[in-house]
């Protein structure tokens, strides 16, 4: 009698406290809230790379890069340093767009998903090494003095070739592989994004690859229009992606599935 009537209660308590307790069902809606929270920033920090990384390409470095006779002395020019501050924060947002990624597509590509990371690190370095030749360009520039001016525009020359290689092999080499490639193939095989958008991903990687591998080669020039056009496709997958993330994140559908997968 004493155990029967101790242990009904216990069991009483039990079913209620479970009763309250989040259920499977739950948990999965919120982490799918937080994967739609990641895709949103995804798409906010690519087009973050947009608006940081065409200035400085068009206008803000072209009195360092353009000019033979820059480093040889003259006044200061702060756009060119203002393009190294959105290059900055170029890299800040491509390490950020990794980042928001992982967690997601971890679930169904523990390696890959880490590889677009170490892409995105790696392009990255590349766009570092690019701003310190820059600003290595305007120190010359101020404090060269009287310093053989034959010497100091082979100098200028060696670092405006060094910035221009970090260019065609981090925003072409490395990102043909990790956000054409690698991203390209996880977005198509998760369906995270409509195939249309993932299928121009796995167009624009390769394409840019064979673009920049043409350049290495000499068969053609940095910025002709046979490479204009390798780029075309890479460079609409990239500012889709982030339109579509930000405006209407993933497919629903496919978050679910990815939980379920992992459970």
């Amino acid at each position: 009698m004493t155990t029967i009537a101790t242990s009904a209660p216990a069991a009483a308590i039990t079913q209620s406290s479970s009763a309250f307790s989040p259920g499977p069902r739950s948990a999965s809606l919120e982490s799918q809230k937080q994967s739609q929270r990641l895709a949103r920033l995804t798409g906010l920090f690519f087009l973050i790379t947009y608006a940081t990384s065409i200035p400085p390409v068009l206008t803000l470095y072209v009195p360092a890069l353009s000019d033979p006779a820059f480093i040889l002395g003259g006044p200061f020019i702060d756009s060119v340093t203002w393009g190294a501050i959105l290059e900055l924060l170029l890299i800040a947002a491509n390490i950020a767009s990794a980042l928001t990624l992982y967690p997601v597509l971890r679930k169904r590509f523990p390696v890959l998903s880490l590889g677009f990371v170490a892409a995105r690190v790696m392009e990255s370095a590349f766009i570092a090494i690019g701003i310190i030749s820059v600003l290595a360009l305007i120190t010359l520039r101020a404090t060269a003095g009287d310093a053989d001016p034959a010497a100091l525009a082979v100098v200028g020359q060696a670092l405006v070739a060094i910035h221009d290689w970090t260019f065609k092999m981090g925003p072409g080499v490395v990102v043909g592989v990790g956000n054409g490639l690698i991203l390209g193939y996880m977005m198509w095989k998760t369906r995270l994004l409509p195939r249309f958008l993932s299928t121009l991903g796995l167009i624009g990687g390769p394409a840019l690859l064979l673009g920049s591998c043409g350049v290495m080669f000499g068969h053609f020039d940095f910025g002709s229009t046979i490479h204009s056009l390798s780029v075309v496709p890479e460079f609409f997958w990239e500012l889709l992606l982030g339109i579509w993330l930000l405006v209407r994140g993933f497919n629903p559908a496919a978050l679910a599935a990815l939980d379920t997968d992992q459970a």
